[in-house]
């Protein structure tokens, strides 16, 4: 039986709420369970210095977690002069996949940054963060079109991300807290609307996994996934 009681193919409870942003182009705050995440999509009007004069554009991400997301304060990240080796995992993460179903040349030389900042942790925060990022980006994009600022949308694709694992010897969907550090095995699924894969992270916290339990956690990523989807495209109808 899972802590949460949930079975083993079920998401934790999962909203999506826009415009949570006052001065944002585009936000929305994610909630996986207990996780919440709130993401913020800035427009500047160049992009970055390396790319000037290619009429392509750039969305990048920055991540971080509030100091008491978690049971005990964390020290800001800023107070130390860099981000953790982790923080600067997760977002690159992060804009590699909403890099992966944006079209980057129809922005022009612009870049989108999208902040995502944990008020909450209970397991899944890179993954909640994809998942609301790709929110905070469309609005951004539709901010953008509606004021003649692109004309096309740039977005191809849905993306979102789910955690999977093995706990307690069973493939387990959307661990929280309880689960992921226990587990024996954790992975990260970020998948496409269609089905795509941008990015597996998986690792064997104890014994290695073998082949037919990684493609069962693939199997549940993707229905948790095609969930994801879902809900983002009730929220942004």
């Amino acid at each position: 039986m899972r802590p949460s009681k949930r079975a083993p193919d079920e998401l934790r409870a999962v909203s999506l709420e826009r415009a949570v942003a006052r001065y944002a182009e585009g936000s929305c705050l994610v909630s996986f369970g207990n996780t919440r995440v709130l993401c913020t999509a800035t427009l500047e009007e160049r992009g970055p210095p390396w790319l000037r004069g290619s009429g392509k554009g750039w969305v990048t991400a920055e991540y971080a977690m509030l100091p008491r997301a978690t049971h005990e304060r964390t020290r800001r990240e800023v107070n130390s002069g860099k981000p953790s080796g982790r923080t600067q995992e997760i977002q690159r993460l992060i804009g590699r996949s909403l890099r992966a179903v944006t079209n980057l040349p129809a922005l022009g030389e612009r870049q989108i940054t999208i902040d995502c900042d944990v008020i909450q942790a209970d397991g899944g925060t890179r993954t909640a963060s994809i998942t609301g990022a790709w929110v905070a980006l469309h609005d951004c994009l539709a901010w953008m079109r509606s004021r003649s600022i692109i004309s096309v949308d740039p977005l191809k694709d849905h993306v979102a991300a789910v955690s999977c694992g093995i706990y307690k010897g069973q493939p387990v969907l959307d661990l929280d807290y309880a689960e992921d550090s226990a587990a024996e095995t954790d992975a990260n699924f970020v998948l496409t609307g269609k089905g795509g894969i941008v990015e597996v992270q998986g690792t064997a916290e104890g014994e290695p996994f073998s082949e037919a339990q990684f493609i069962e956690l693939l199997g549940l990523a993707k229905a948790g996934i095609a969930q994801l989807v879902e809900l983002q495209r009730k929220v942004i109808a």
